[in-house]
This record gives C-alpha cells, sequence and structure tokens, in this order.
C-alpha cells in the first residue's frame, strides 16, 4: 500500500508565488496512469496559477480562500468549498485575491505532463493576448516573469 501525506510531502515553489505538491503522479510515489491529484497554496494578494492551456480536463477544487478564476471569456468569484471544472485545451487562470493562502486541490485526466510547470520556470509561459488568447476583460494580469 502507498500512503502519500501531504505535510510530508515536498513542493516545488513557482515564480507566479505559489506552491505545488505533487501527491498522484508526476514526482509523486504514487503512480497512475489515468489521472494526476495534488494540492497547491497560492500566496495571498497575487500568488497565481497562470493563463495556460493543456490537453487534459481538469478540476480545481477551493478548499480555503478568495480567489478569481478565469476560464476562456469568463472571469469569476471562487471561495473554499467551490470546485471548477475545466474542460480540454481551455485557457484557464486562478488568482488569490484575498488576504491568506488559498489551498486547492486539482485533479486532471488523462495523466501526463502538463507544459505550463516547466513553461512558467523557464519564464516561456504563452503571453495572454499576444501568444495566447486574451484574458477575459478586468482579470488581474497573468505572471509570466522569469525566476530571479
Amino acid at each position: 500500500m502507498t500512503i502519500v501525506d501531504l505535510s510530508k510531502t515536498e513542493g516545488r515553489s513557482y515564480p507566479a508565488r505559489r506552491v505545488t505538491k505533487n501527491l498522484v503522479g508526476g514526482t509523486s510515489p504514487m503512480k497512475s496512469e489515468h489521472f494526476s491529484l495534488g494540492f497547491v497554496e497560492l500566496e495571498p494578494r497575487g500568488g497565481q496559477v497562470p493563463w495556460h492551456n493543456h490537453a487534459q480536463e481538469e478540476v480545481y477544487f477551493i478548499l480555503e480562500g478568495e480567489g478569481e478564476m478565469c476560464l476562456a471569456e469568463e472571469r469569476q468569484a471562487v471561495r473554499g468549498g467551490q470546485a471548477v471544472f475545466i474542460p480540454p485545451g481551455t485557457f484557464h487562470q486562478l488568482t488569490n485575491v484575498g488576504d491568506t493562502p488559498l489551498h486547492m486541490v486539482y485533479c486532471y485526466a488523462p495523466a501526463g505532463d502538463v507544459a505550463h510547470w516547466r513553461q512558467e520556470l523557464q519564464g516561456t509561459l504563452p503571453k495572454a493576448g499576444l501568444d495566447a488568447p486574451p484574458l477575459p476583460e478586468g482579470a488581474r494580469p497573468q505572471h509570466t516573469a522569469a525566476p530571479e
């Protein structure tokens, strides 16, 4: 039996002010062929999963905190206890707009690599409105800066 303990799982920090911990798939000792699951903490006032897309369908489940979810042309407030379905290939972004950390769980299927992690670390994310569709009107800007 494989058990993964969130409190003992090493996370990866990203330039957009978040930490991601893979619980199933990726670098986790718990492997799955069909889906990946992880935990994310977005820093207060602007921590973000930047505007991106990928071939997998995905669900974000907000555990606690307040955020702004952008999905294609839509922008909406989200909070703890809510889930958002993200269709395959759809650009999306989640930004913490609150004064406390936003915690969420993601699950995507099928399992596999999502390029936006690597692109963010390399500073090569497609830029909203230039290399990618624009963000919805009024949305928080996409974080695209390369790491320092």
